[in-house]
């Protein structure tokens, strides 16, 4: 170990200073206490105690009461690195040690603050934490206690946990101690008054004795036997209840099934396995209508066992039927010419073979057609589906991965519009104006719903002009979402066409539209039951106010997310509505 030593100093105090030019360092005093208990030749005790008499003349001598710290060294020590010449004395040394002593200890009496910031970084006070291997200075050379490499030793610089000897930086930091790290800050609480987010606002009230007995059911669904015969009223609400939680499977789907079943709905059939699927068809021969929601489990194999244990079937809906392949469809669709409702979402496998069966066998029956996400839709599709002229009433052909062109939407609804109620068009990316003016303008007048979402290239100008020239009775339901270029325009001949017959109104992302369009929802839509506003920055307060009272009566639902205007001061503790109003990140009270 290197005993070289930094010869920069700080500012000391008088007390120090005294006890360097007697030669009494902590150097000296560790020393001492290392060999207190062996006998030792040199002088007696007298010189020790007659230089702490010094400095004990020294300090009164300054007329001083600066704070001093604590001494623990023991005057009976014998060392020859004590020796030091004779100082004048000033005043008569007291024979007895005890007094000496004390007198020490009136001299470490701290008083200053400022002294005592300093004493923790002060190599020649604080003598009592003082061992027999002191701390060394800061600047000096030692070996790591752990790599025997050599380093500088700073105020930073930890002692190894096992044995003598201080850990590099390095080292110490793999042991887990990191000498630089800086303690985190506490965390500041905040008031939760301040930022509340409240995500929708609704009537409380008490629970019915059905909603209470379904709440039974769908959380002790497994203890089927138990329950006996429930009756087919209440199935549909236990089967919505259930699939919020997942917890329909192979051995409590038997509630849902009996001989007598005309229709079944499973919301969430995610956990039937095929086999489970092909039990369905066996036990509920009678189905007329079967509507199963993600079934993407469901196979060729359980379509074709459809195709003879489900002989009546009429109206087929289904969510995610992933794995059928075209030859399972087109048997599905031979076997079952009475078919007057089908309705598909996300099956990547059907294709124009399919359509063409479906078409053949069911042309005379078939009145609503649902290809929802379907892969493989293009121009090829509505060709044959411009067959069904006469009697199709629901067509559903949104959100392909191609958009079809303006020309062949055009041309199926010359063939086929004038019988429609109900046409999505929706993500068809490629349609514009012309499809309103020379397709449904001129052809399609007796829909009841239009759905017209993303199609980006709809402007303002085309959409209000088609709604004031439209002989369309006003229309029930009108969803038209992520068009940011329609406006206040839209919106205004919308309302002037459809307003008093509107119950459902989707909005969402028309950004630009002003107060005053918004504000006529109010006094033109008074039978709105559900109404999406999402995205739309003039909505406020009191656009909202005037559109709960105006349409108390009906309004079940009011969307709103993405309007920064809506703080719900307009909720009150008296406020009473059935409207469930979601969205609001503002607001401040509840109800």
């Amino acid at each position: 170990m290197s005993g070289r030593r930094n010869n920069v100093r700080g500012p000391t105090s008088a007390l120090t200073d005294f006890l360097r030019e007697q030669n009494i360092t902590a150097t000296t005093v560790a020393a001492r206490a290392a060999t207190q208990n062996q006998p030792v030749a040199g002088p007696s005790t007298a010189q020790a105690n007659h230089a702490f008499d010094n400095a004990d003349n020294a300090q009164e001598a300054r007329g001083s009461s600066r704070s001093r710290r604590r001494r623990t060294a023991n005057r009976d020590y014998d060392s020859d690195d004590l020796d030091d010449p004779e100082a004048p004395v000033t005043k008569k040394r007291k024979a007895n040690s005890s007094v000496a002593k004390d007198k020490a200890k009136k001299l470490t009496k701290k008083d200053d603050d400022h002294e005592d910031e300093d004493e923790d970084n002060d190599p020649y006070t604080l003598l009592s934490k003082m061992g027999a291997n002191p701390r060394p200075a800061n600047g000096s050379i030692e070996k790591c206690a752990e790599c025997d490499k050599e380093f500088s030793v700073s105020q930073y610089t930890i002692a190894a946990a096992n044995g003598p000897g201080y850990l590099c930086h390095s080292c110490a930091k793999k042991l887990g101690n990191d000498p630089f790290k800086k303690p985190t800050a506490p965390r500041k609480r905040t008031k939760a008054a301040d930022k509340r987010n409240i995500v929708y606002f609704e009537e409380r009230r008490f629970p019915t004795l059905v909603s209470l007995c379904i709440n039974v059911v769908s959380t002790h669904i497994d203890d089927i036997e138990a329950f006996g015969d429930i009756g087919a009223l209440n199935m549909e609400a236990i089967s919505k209840a259930m699939s919020k939680k997942r917890s329909l499977n192979s051995e409590n789907v038997n509630l849902f099934y009996g001989a007598g079943n005309t229709s079944l709905t499973l919301y969430d059939v995610t956990k039937l396995s095929p086999a489970a699927l092909i039990t369905l068809g066996h036990l509920n021969p009678n189905l007329t209508s079967l509507r199963l929601d993600f079934c993407g489990l469901i196979s060729d194999e359980v379509i074709n066992s459809w195709c003879t244990s489900l002989p009546n079937l009429v109206q087929l809906e289904l969510l995610g039927p992933f794995l059928v392949r075209a030859p399972a469809w087109v048997a599905f669709f031979r076997s079952h010419p009475q078919l007057n409702t089908f309705l598909i979402t996300q099956s990547p496998r059907f294709n124009l073979e399919c359509l063409d069966a479906l078409i053949d066998s069911s042309s005379k029956t078939l009145t609503r057609l649902g290809l929802r996400e379907v892969g493989l839709l293009s121009d090829d599709f509505l060709e044959p589906i411009g067959l069904l002229s006469g009697h199709l009433t629901y067509l559903d052909i949104s959100e392909p991965s191609i958009s079809c062109s303006n020309t062949a939407v055009i041309k199926l609804l010359k063939k086929a519009g004038f019988t429609l109620t109900h046409l999505n068009l929706s993500g068809h990316i490629g349609l514009t104006d012309e499809v309103l003016q020379c397709g449904l303008l001129p052809h399609v007048n007796t829909l009841d719903h239009l759905m017209l979402s993303n199609l980006p290239l709809l402007t303002d100008e085309g959409v209000a002009r088609f709604f004031s020239q439209w002989s369309n009775p006003p229309l029930t339901s009108v969803e038209s979402s992520r068009n940011p270029a329609l406006s206040s325009k839209s919106l205004t001949e919308l309302l002037n066409h459809s307003g008093e017959g509107l119950q459902y109104l989707n909005i969402n992302g028309w950004k630009d539209v002003g107060a005053t369009a918004l504000g006529n929802i109010a006094t033109q839509a008074r039978n709105l039951r559900s109404i999406d506003l999402g995205w739309c920055r003039q909505v406020d307060d009191f656009i909202m106010k005037s559109i709960l009272d105006s349409c108390k009566s009906w309004l079940a639902e009011v969307k709103v997310w993405g309007c920064n205007k809506v703080e719900g001061k307009w909720v009150t503790s008296g406020t009473r509505t059935k409207a469930k109003v979601s969205g609001i990140e503002r607001a401040r009270t509840s109800f």
